[in-house]
């Protein structure tokens, strides 16, 4: 493993860190459990937890009544290539590749992918220990490679 990538792992890795309230993980010395969802046009307002009268979401609302509910966040671009890659990576997808003036969104018969020396999340958290999975839509790449 080069620096760099022992780096970018660092990186990633604190930043996942962040994401939970690491006082009381820390005091019961168990790592936290945590679930990404990754939605595609879901607006803020389109959960029950979030205020919407119709549409019923009884288990995202359990899971946001139980565990976080963040109503501060940022988006890193309109769609769902360039935006998966930046969850992914914490990096902007203009440093991944994932977004240019000629592509924003991979589709199947796509060449390209996420590159492979980018480090995921997924990857800088296998060697903490914990198990990870990507259920549905990955989008950054369909040849087997990616």
């Amino acid at each position: 493993m080069t620096r760099r990538r022992f780096l970018k792992a660092l990186g990633v890795g604190a930043a996942v860190l962040s994401l939970s309230n690491m006082t009381s993980a820390f005091a019961a010395s168990k790592k936290p459990n945590f679930i990404i969802i990754f939605c595609d046009d879901l607006g803020y307002g389109d959960l029950g937890t979030f205020g919407h009268p119709t549409i019923r979401t009884p288990n995202l609302d359990r899971m946001a009544q139980e565990g976080q509910k963040w109503t501060n966040f940022y988006a890193a671009a309109s769609v769902c290539t360039p935006s998966r890659a930046a969850l992914l990576t914490g990096r902007l997808p203009i440093r991944s590749g994932m977004c240019s003036s000629k592509r924003r969104v991979l589709f199947p018969d796509s060449a390209g992918g996420l590159p492979e020396k980018e480090i995921t999340i997924a990857e800088a958290l296998k060697p903490l220990g914990y198990a990870t999975a990507c259920i549905g839509k990955w989008h950054l790449g369909h040849l087997p490679q990616y």
